[in-house]
C-alpha cells in the first residue's frame, strides 16, 4: 500500500509512542486493583494525565501525538486479549529479557478470532479529540504476528496456521478500518516477532518449536500485507520492529541481514521504525534492499533505555551513513523504542525522557529543516 500523504507521517522527528507513566497514574491503577476506586474514577485520572502528556508532546516539538499507552499495562496483550476468540491469562512465568523477567501474563486463542468492537476505539477517539488541528493523533497496536509469536493456540480450534491466518487478517482489517472510521490516519503496528530471525540462536529456537524460518517469514509477511490490503490511501501504516524493551533491557540481538530482503522489499507498509541505537542492530547495509521511494525509514538512533544524550554530530554522521543506501529524503529520526513498553517503564527519569524527545526534534530540524 502506498499512501497519498495528506501529512508527512512518519515525521522527520518522530517517536514510537509509549511514555513513562506518571506517579499519579501508577497510584491510581493500584487503587483500582485494590478496589478502592472505580473504573470510571481511574479513567478520569487517565484522561487528565493524557491531556497533560499531549501538551508536553506539543511543547517538545512533536507533530505525531500519542496517548503514551497510559491506559495499558502491556504494549501488546491489552489489545490482543480484547479480540474475539483471544483471552488473557496468568501464565506460569514471565517473558525472559536480558537478566530480568516480566510479570507473569500471556494470551491464548480459545475460539475463532474476529473483531467486534474494541475498548481502544474509545481510547483513540479521546486522543483524537484533544490532538488539535496542527498535530496528528497516532494509534499504536501490536502486529497480528504477535498472535503466532506469543499466543498459546488451541489446535482444536485451529488445526494449522493457515486457517488462523485467514481469520486473523480478516479481524485486523476490520480493526484497522474501525480506527480509520474513528478518524485515525496514522497507525503504527508494533512487532517483536521479526527479531527471532536476526540471530542463529533465534532461528534455532524457531526450529526447536518445529517450524522452519523460511516458511515462518512468509507467514509473517502475509499476515502484515493481508491485514493492511485495500485500506484507504489516506491512511499511513508504519511498523516498528523491536528487539524487546523492558526495564531498559532487551530479548534479542542481531542485525537485519538475515531477513532484510523480506523487511525492506516485501512488506507493504508506508514506513519502518528500526532499532539502531547500539551495536546489537548491526550496520545500515541491509537498507540497500529498500526498493521503492515511497518507503520511509525511521532510524531509531536515540536510545530510550538510558538518559544520557547522544552526541549530535555522531547522530548526524550515522544519518549520513544511512543515506549512502537510502535517499536522505526517505530517512527520519526517532528513539529506537518507546519509553515504557509495559507500565513499569525504562530506567530513566521523566526529565530524561523529554530531553531525549527534544534531542530528536532538534537534530531532525538541523538535518532536514523541519
Amino acid at each position: 500500500m502506498t499512501a497519498t500523504r495528506i501529512f508527512k507521517a512518519p515525521f522527520k522527528g518522530d517517536h514510537v509512542g509509549s511514555f513513562l507513566r506518571p506517579q499519579r497514574l501508577k497510584e491510581a491503577r493500584q487503587l483500582k486493583a485494590n478496589g478502592e476506586i472505580s473504573a470510571e474514577q481511574l479513567r478520569k485520572i487517565e484522561d487528565e494525565e493524557i491531556i497533560k502528556l499531549v501538551e508536553k508532546q506539543k511543547e517538545a516539538g512533536l507533530q505525531a501525538i500519542t496517548d503514551g499507552e497510559f491506559r495499558r499495562a502491556w504494549w501488546h496483550f491489552d489489545f490482543l486479549e480484547n479480540l474475539v476468540g483471544v483471552e488473557g491469562y496468568e501464565s506460569e512465568t514471565g517473558i525472559q529479557f536480558n537478566g530480568v523477567k516480566t510479570n507473569s501474563h500471556s494470551i491464548r486463542v480459545v475460539g475463532k478470532v474476529d473483531f467486534d468492537g474494541h475498548p481502544m476505539l474509545q481510547d483513540y477517539m479521546f486522543l483524537h479529540s484533544i490532538a488539535g488541528d496542527h498535530h496528528v493523533a497516532k494509534m499504536t497496536i501490536p502486529s497480528p504476528n504477535m498472535i503466532f509469536h506469543r499466543a498459546n493456540i488451541d489446535r482444536g480450534v485451529y488445526e494449522n496456521n493457515e486457517d488462523l491466518l485467514e481469520d486473523l487478517t480478516r479481524a485486523y482489517k476490520k480493526a484497522i478500518r474501525a480506527f480509520y472510521d474513528a478518524g485515525c490516519r496514522y497507525l503504527q503496528i508494533d512487532d517483536t516477532s521479526w527479531a527471532a530471525f536476526f540471530s542463529e540462536q533465534g532461528e534455532k529456537q524457531i526450529r526447536d518449536r518445529g517450524q522452519e524460518p523460511a516458511a515462518l517469514r512468509k507467514l509473517y509477511t502475509r499476515a502484515i500485507n493481508e491485514s493492511i490490503a485495500g485500506l484507504p490511501d489516506d491512511m499511513v501504516i508504519t511498523m516498528h520492529i523491536c528487539r524487546g524493551n523492558f526495564r531498559s533491557t532487551y530479548t534479542s540481538a542481531g542485525s537485519y541481514d538475515a531477513v532484510s530482503e523480506t523487511i525492506f522489499s516485501e512488506l507493504d507498509v508506508d514506513g519502518l521504525f528500526l532499532e539502531y541505537d547500539d551495536e546489537r542492530s548491526g550496520g545500515f547495509e541491509p537498507l540497500r534492499y529498500v526498493n521503492r521511494s515511497s518507503l520511509q525509514i525511521v532510524l531509531g538512533l536515540i536510545t530510550s533505555k538510558f538518559g544520557e544524550l547522544e552526541d549530535k554530530d555522531a547522530i548526524k554522521k550515522r544519518i549520513a551513513e544511512a543515506a549512502e543506501y537510502v535517499s536522505l529524503d526517505q530517512l527520519c529520526l526517532s528513539p529506537q523504542c518507546g519509553f515504557a513498553s509495559t507500565e513499569e517503564g525504562n530506567i530513566l527519569t521523566e526529565e530524561d525522557q523529554w530531553k531525549k524527545i527534544r534531542h530528536v526534534v532538534d537534530i531532525s530540524r538541523e538535518v532536514w529543516g523541519e
